[in-house]
């Protein structure tokens, strides 16, 4: 027998049609939108990447890639769609640092970030207690 009747011998087996019909299968086929949409982004200008969502989807594929991981049986397609999210993310951060003026720059950034949205929001507060008096 070659190797490619056995292997086509395995596609039309009971347990493959199973695992194509279980979530094992499916749900990493539907995730793999986000990394592809991230390997797209990565050809797009820097000033559209946001760093708060590259952070967070960094967090999120790093949990899910351990709970692909841990779960029994393991779930190689799942581990391998967060592990290409992943990669592509940390792309995504590395031109958002970059484009930002380095670490430096992301820092004053954040901390500007923050000394704005308390500065805008006081005048707000102020004007709407001045309407309810």
């Amino acid at each position: 027998m070659s190797w490619a009747q056995g292997f086509f011998r395995k596609l039309g087996s009971k347990e493959f049609r199973a695992y194509l019909m279980s979530t094992h299968f499916w749900g990493p086929a539907a995730n793999w939108g986000i990394p592809l949409a991230a390997l797209a982004d990565t050809q797009k200008s820097p000033e559209m990447i946001s760093g708060k969502m590259t952070a967070t989807l960094c967090l999120y594929s790093a949990l899910f890639m351990r709970f692909a991981w841990a779960v029994s049986p393991r779930n190689y397609l799942l581990f391998a769609c967060h592990l290409t999210n992943e990669v592509a993310q940390l792309i995504q951060m590395g031109r958002f640092v970059n484009y930002n003026g380095g670490y430096e720059g992301v820092l004053k950034q954040i901390k500007g970030s923050f000394d704005d949205s308390s500065s805008s929001s006081q005048p707000e507060i102020k004007a709407e207690e001045a309407k309810k008096n």
